[in-house]
C-alpha cells in the first residue's frame, strides 16, 4: 500500500511538472536501447535552490555545468560499450546488449523525480494496475531498467534508495558514503562502491591519533553527510583522548548566512586549535573556505573528506594555498584502461554537431529527466584529474557488478546468454554474491552492501599557486591499520616544513604527575605531583593510586617499587663477623668454666664464688647464644626465646654477683654488727636460696608475658616508607618494660654492693670490676634502644647482638679475667698465705 501510493503521487509530480514525457525528444546521448538497460544517475549540473528554501525543482540545464560529474557518466557509457563490444577484461554478456539511461540529477528533487521515473517504468510494465488504467504515457519505444548506478552523494540517496528498495531493485552508488545507507533494514537494496563514512571517521579518528592532535575543532557540512559524519566522529572521538572544543555546521552560501559563517571563523580561532576536521560536501565548503581565507588563517591543520579533499573545485579557490596544512582522506587511487581514448572519441563526435541539430533534439518544455545535452557538455572538454580518476572508476566497477550479477541472472556461463525477460528483484540476491577482479581491485560487497576497499591519505603540494595531491599513507579498515609517511607532508605553520604542528590543550604532564581537570574537557588540565606511596596509573591519569604494602614509590612516580627487606642475614658479611663475636665469648666462658673448674678449691676460686661462678658462666652461655635468634628469618620460635633468654640468662648472672657481692661486704664491714642474722642466712642456704627465687622471679614474668602477649614474626611497613623491616613483634610492650624495670633494679643493686666494697682487701675488691662491666653492660644497652628508636636498619639490628655480646663480654673481662690471670700467670698469688696476708693488712689499716 505505501510503495503503490508513493508511485501515484510520483507519477501524478510527473505529469504536473513536464507533461507528456517523450523519450525521443531527450538529450543527445543520455539513452541508448538494449536488452537490458541500467539507469545512472548524475548531477550534471551545480543548481541553486530557490531562496524561499522550499524543496522546488530548479531546471537542471540552467546550472553550472559540473564537469566531475560528466566524467563519472562517461565512466558508464564506457563500461557499457565495452561490455556490448566484448572488448573490456572479462566477456560478460555474448549476444546481449547493455542500454542505459542517463538523468541530469542537479538537486534532491531531481533525483527523488528521476526515481519516481524509473518506478514508473516498472510500473507500466506490472500487469493491471489501476494507475496505469488512469495515465496514458506516449512513448515510441520505452524500456525499463533492472537496476541503478548512483546517485552521486548521500543526501540525494536517502529517499531514492528508500523507494529504490522498497521494490527490491538493485541500486549502486559511487559517491554516496553515509554509514546509515548500510542499514539493510531502511535500505536493503542499496549497494555501493565508495568506502562507508564509518571507515572514513576511523580512518580520521586514527590520523588525530598518529600525530596525538587532541584539541580539535569540527565543521560540517548542512546535510545529511556532513552532519552524520560529524555526529559519527564525536562519538568515537571521546574513546581515544580527543577533545573537539567547537562544533559548526556549514550552511548554505548565501547573503544571509555571511554573519554566521564569519562568526564560525571566529569562534575556531578563539578556541586557539590548530587542527580542524571538515566533515563537509565540497559544494558547502565551497561557499565556506572563502570566510576563512579572509582572516588570513595560514597555520592550521585541516583534515579533510574524501569529498572534498581532493578536488579540484576546492584546490581552484583563488588564494586556498594559503590556508596551511591539508591533509585528507582520499578513495584508492585507481584508473580505467583506454578511458581516455574514449573521452577524446566523444569530444571529437560532439563537434561534429551543429548548432542547428542541437536545438531539434532538445525539447525546452521538459527541463528535468534527460533533457540534458551530452554533446553541449563534451564539447568544453573537461581536464581529468586524479579526483575524476577515481570516482569514474567507481563507476565503472559499479557498471561490471551489475552486469555479473546480470551474466548469473541469464545463464551465460555456457558461453551464450538465455534472453528472458528479468525482473530487478532477481539481480539483488546475485548482486551480494559478485566477486570478480578488476584491474588491481577485488569487487565484492559485504553484508552491509559496503565494499572492503581502505582509503589513500593524501595530502596538498603546492608549488606557487601550482596545485598537486601526494599519496603520504593508506588505511585498511579490516583490519584497522593507519600508515603515513610523515616527512613527505609538507606543514606549514609556524615551524619548519618537517615539524608536525601541536594541538592540544594543555602540555602533557610530567612522569608522574596526575591530571587536575580545569574545565568540562578532560585535554584541559593542570598537572600535580603524586605524592610519596603513590604513583600514576597509565589507564587512569587523574587519579594517584596507592601502592600495595609490599611495594613503595618515591614522589612523581608512575610505578612502584618493592621494597628493600631489611633483615640480618646469615650470609651477610656483617653477621659474619658478629658470629665470629659470639664464637669467641662462647670460647671465653667455655675455657674460663674448665680453668675454674680445674682450680675450684684454690683460695682464688673459692673467693671468685666457687660453684656460683660456674652457674654465672653457663648463664653467660645462654646469654651469648641468645644471639642467634636475631639472624635470618624471624621464626616463631626465635620471637619466643630471643627477649627472654638473655633476660633469664643475664638475671641469673647478676643475682650471683649480687649475692657474693652482699656476702664479702656483710663479712667485712657486718659481720660483727649482725653476726647471728648473716650465720644463720649462710647456714640456712641463703644465697643459694635468694639467687633462686630472684631467678624464678625474672623466669615467672617472662613466661607470663610470652604466655599472655605472644611476640610473632612481623613485617613493620610503617617505619620505613620504602622499607620492610622483618622482626618480632612486642619488642617495647609492657611486659618487656618490666622486665627491663627488673633487671635495671638488680643492675643497681648489684653496683651498690660492689660499690660498698671498694676499700676491701685486694683479693676481695670486686667493685672496680664490677662496676666498670655494669657500666658497660647499661651503656651498651642504653645505645642500643636509642638507636632503635631512630633507626631500624640492619646496623642496628647487628647492634642488638653486639650489645648482648658485649655485656657477655664485659662481665666475663670485669670479673672472670683478673681471676684467670691469677690462676694462670700469678700462681704465687693464688695461695693462703697471700690472702691471709692481705686481710692483716686490711684489718691493719682499718685499726
Amino acid at each position: 500500500m505505501f510503495p503503490t501510493l508513493f508511485l501515484s503521487l510520483g507519477l501524478l509530480m510527473l505529469q504536473l511538472t513536464a507533461g507528456e514525457l517523450d523519450y525521443t525528444s531527450r538529450g543527445q546521448g543520455m539513452q541508448l536501447q538494449g536488452d537490458y538497460s541500467f539507469a545512472g544517475l548524475f548531477p550534471l549540473h551545480y543548481t541553486d535552490g530557490p531562496s524561499d528554501g522550499l524543496p522546488a525543482l530548479v531546471p537542471c540545464d540552467q546550472g553550472r555545468p559540473n564537469k566531475h560529474a560528466f566524467h563519472l557518466m562517461q565512466a558508464m557509457r564506457f563500461a557499457v560499450e565495452e561490455i556490448n563490444n566484448g572488448t573490456g577484461p572479462q566477456r560478460l554478456l555474448p549476444g546481449v546488449k547493455l542500454g542505459y539511461q542517463m538523468y541530469d540529477i542537479c538537486s534532491i528533487p531531481a533525483s527523488i523525480l528521476a526515481t519516481f521515473d524509473l518506478l514508473e517504468q516498472q510500473y507500466q510494465n506490472s500487469s493491471a494496475s489501476q494507475v496505469e488504467e488512469q495515465i496514458h504515457l506516449n512513448t515510441s519505444k520505452s524500456q525499463k531498467a533492472v537496476a541503478v548506478i548512483g546517485p552521486d552523494s548521500s543526501s540525494k540517496s536517502f529517499t531514492p534508495a528508500s523507494l529504490l528498495g522498497s521494490y527490491f531493485i538493485p541500486q549502486i552508488s559511487y559517491e554516496a558514503s553515509n554509514e546509515m545507507l548500510s542499514n539493510k533494514l531502511l535500505y536493503p537494496a542499496f549497494f555501493r562502491t565508495i568506502p562507508s563514512d564509518k571507515n572514513q571517521v576511523t580512518a580520521m579518528i586514527q590520523l588525530l591519533v598518529r600525530f596525538n592532535w587532541t584539541w580539535i575543532a569540527l565543521l560540517g557540512s548542512d546535510n545529511d553527510y556532513g552532519l552524520q559524519g560529524m555526529q559519527s566522529l564525536t562519538q568515537q572521538a571521546s574513546h581515544y583522548g580527543i577533545c573537539i572544543s567547537y562544533q559548526g555546521i556549514i550552511p548554505k552560501a548565501s547573503d544571509d548566512t555571511v554573519q554566521t559563517m564569519r562568526n564560525m571563523v571566529e569562534n575556531i580561532l578563539k578556541t586557539k586549535v590548530n587542527t580542524i576536521v571538515v566533515f563537509s560536501s565540497k559544494t558547502k565548503l565551497y561557499g565556506f573556505l572563502p570566510f576563512v581565507l579572509e582572516r588570513n588563517i595560514t597555520d592550521k591543520v585541516w583534515i579533510g573528506t574524501e569529498d572534498w579533499s581532493p578536488s579540484t573545485l576546492i584546490s581552484g579557490i583563488p588564494g586556498i594555498h594559503t590556508i596551511g596544512t591539508v591533509i585528507g582522506v582520499s578513495v584508492k587511487d585507481a584508473s580505467i584502461p583506454m578511458f581516455g581514448d574514449f573521452q577524446k572519441k566523444v569530444v571529437e563526435a560532439s563537434v561534429q554537431h551543429t548548432k542547428e541539430d542541437l536545438n531539434v533534439t532538445i525539447n525546452s518544455g521538459n527541463d528535468c529527466l534527460q533533457s540534458t545535452d551530452l554533446y553541449i557538455l563534451a564539447r568544453k572538454n573537461y581536464s581529468m584529474d586524479r579526483y575524476d580518476t577515481t570516482s569514474s572508476f567507481n563507476v565503472y566497477k559499479a557498471v561490471y557488478a551489475m552486469a555479473h550479477a546480470l551474466h548469473q541472472a541469464l545463464g551465460c556461463d555456457a558461453g551464450e546468454c538465455s534472453k528472458r525477460n528479468v525482473n530487478p528483484h532477481e539481480l539483488l540476491p546475485l548482486l551480494k554474491q559478485v566477486r570478480f577482479s578488476l584491474g588491481n581491485s577485488s569487487v565484492y560487497f559485504d553484508v552491509n552492501g559496503d565494499p572492503p576497499t581502505g582509503y589513500d591519505i593524501v595530502s596538498w603540494i603546492w608549488r606557487g599557486t601550482r596545485w598537486s595531491l601526494r599519496v603520504v599513507g593508506s588505511f585498511t579498515p579490516d583490519p584497522i591499520t593507519l600508515t603515513v609517511d610523515a616527512d613527505q607532508i609538507e606543514w606549514h605553520g609556524k615551524g619548519d616544513s618537517k615539524s608536525v604542528p601541536l594541538s592540544i590543550c594543555s602540555p602533557p604532564c610530567p612522569k608522574g604527575h596526575k591530571k587536575m581537570l580545569t574545565g568540562q574537557h578532560v585535554c584541559c588540565f593542570d598537572c600535580q605531583a603524586c605524592p610519596a606511596a603513590t604513583f600514576l596509573n597509565k589507564s587512569e591519569l587523574t587519579e594517584c593510586q596507592s601502592c600495595p604494602p609490599e611495594q613503595w614509590a618515591p614522589p612523581k612516580s608512575e610505578q612502584c617499587l618493592n621494597r628493600t627487606v631489611l633483615l640480618l642475614a646469615w650470609n651477610n658479611p656483617l653477621s659474619i663477623a658478629l658470629l665470629f663475636f659470639l664464637a669467641t665469648c662462647l670460647l671465653l666462658t667455655s675455657s674460663t668454666a674448665i680453668i675454674l673448674l680445674l682450680n675450684l678449691n684454690t683460695p682464688v676460686g673459692k673467693s671468685a664464688g666457687g660453684r656460683t661462678c660456674l652457674l654465672m658462666l653457663a648463664a653467660l652461655t645462654a646469654a651469648a647464644l641468645s644471639t642467634l635468634c636475631h639472624f635470618g628469618q624471624p621464626s616463631p620460635l626465635a620471637c619466643i626465646l630471643k627477649q627472654p633468654l638473655f633476660t633469664i640468662s643475664f638475671t641469673v648472672c647478676l643475682a650471683c654477683i649480687t649475692v657474693r657481692s652482699l656476702q664479702v661486704v656483710c663479712i667485712f664491714k657486718f659481720a660483727s654488727k649482725l653476726p647471728p642474722i648473716y650465720d644463720k642466712w649462710v647456714k640456712k642456704g641463703g644465697p643459694e636460696i635468694t639467687i633462686f627465687v630472684v631467678s624464678v622471679t625474672i623466669l615467672f614474668i617472662s613466661v607470663l608475658r610470652v604466655s599472655l602477649d605472644t611476640p610473632q614474626p612481623s613485617r613493620d611497613f610503617e617505619f620505613y616508607s620504602d622499607k620492610i623491616v622483618l622482626e618480632c613483634s612486642k619488642t617495647l610492650s609492657i611486659g618487656s618494660g618490666i622486665e627491663l624495670a627488673y633487671v635495671s633494679l638488680l643492675s643497681v643493686l648489684c653496683f651498690s654492693f660492689s660499690y660498698m666494697g671498694k676499700d676491701l682487701p685486694a683479693n676481695y675488691n670486686e667493685a672496680k670490676c664490677v662496676t666498670f662491666s655494669l657500666m658497660v653492660y647499661m651503656i651498651s644497652w642504653i645505645s642500643f634502644f636509642t638507636l632503635y628508636l631512630i633507626n631500624r636498619e640492619m646496623f642496628t639490628m647487628a647492634a642488638q647482638v653486639f650489645a648482648t655480646l658485649f655485656s657477655v663480654l664485659a662481665f666475663i673481662g670485669g670479673y672472670f679475667v683478673p681471676k684467670m690471670y691469677i690462676i694462670v700467670l700469678r700462681p704465687q698469688m693464688n695461695t693462703a698465705a697471700h690472702f691471709q696476708n692481705c686481710i692483716q693488712m686490711y684489718t691493719m689499716t682499718k685499726q
